[in-house]
């Protein structure tokens, strides 16, 4: 059975019948409510079910509400339920706030320098100390000696000469004082400059072709640790910039 038009209320046969809407058109009966232009399946635009072209198309108009007093009672407590929900999510992510850094070869190659550059400078304030021990007990041996006398190859010291009417010096036993420790010689390997570079970043080294780069330590393949034997400088060089002696 064919259905009626949704505007003329006629049967609509096959041949002429636009399927839109929710209804059943003839084509041209398929018009815009407004200005009854004949429309298509590809130019309409629908509204509550009516045709309508695109000039004619009803916009959404807002209203202004009102600030009544449950109106502002709803949106006072609109607000506190936000912020009671912040606070709640602001307590289950206190201290989650860290991500994970992933170990990079450049993480890895700063990390090792830093440790280096950390060994150097324990090793270097560890001397210092040990010179200064070294130093203060040589001051005590001396002034040991300008006040006492020694008896030549034995560890016996004798106070200096008493009047005759007093009793006799009694010995005083000393142990030997150890001699101060020398600083290890250094074991690292010793370079030889064969380009000039200049450093490209604060924990590289500057160098001369020729100079001579001493306690030198393999980092990676492409990097070594060492000191400039002329400048005194201790840093980082490239491993193709030298050559082992």
């Amino acid at each position: 059975m064919n259905p009626s038009c949704a505007r003329c209320k006629k049967i609509v046969y096959p041949t002429e019948k636009v399927n839109c809407l929710d209804k059943f058109w003839h084509k041209a009966c398929f018009q815009c409510e407004t200005c009854k232009m004949t429309l298509n399946m590809k130019n309409y635009k629908g509204y509550e079910k009516k045709p309508y072209c695109n000039a004619h198309y009803p916009k959404s108009s807002f209203t202004a509400v009102a600030d009544t007093p449950e109106n502002l009672r709803l949106k006072k407590q609109s607000k506190l339920q936000s912020q009671v929900q912040y606070k709640e999510e602001f307590e289950k992510n206190k201290g989650k706030g860290f991500s994970a850094v992933a170990n990079t070869p450049e993480l890895e190659r700063i990390k090792k320098n830093q440790e280096i550059v950390s060994n150097i400078k324990y090793h270097e304030e560890f001397e210092k100390s040990k010179g200064s021990s070294a130093a203060s007990a040589e001051r005590r041996n001396s002034n040991d000696t300008n006040e006492y006398r020694t008896q030549p190859g034995r560890n016996i010291v004798y106070q200096p000469q008493a009047p005759a009417h007093q009793e006799p010096p009694t010995p005083v036993f000393i142990p030997p004082v150890a001699a101060p420790l020398s600083p290890p010689p250094s074991t690292g390997k010793r370079y030889r400059a064969v380009y000039d570079y200049s450093a490209a970043d604060v924990d590289e080294i500057s160098f001369q072709d020729g100079d001579l780069i001493v306690d030198v330590q393999q980092i990676d393949e492409g990097w070594m640790y060492g000191t400039v034997e002329r400048t005194g400088d201790t840093g980082m060089l490239p491993a193709n910039y030298v050559e082992a002696v």
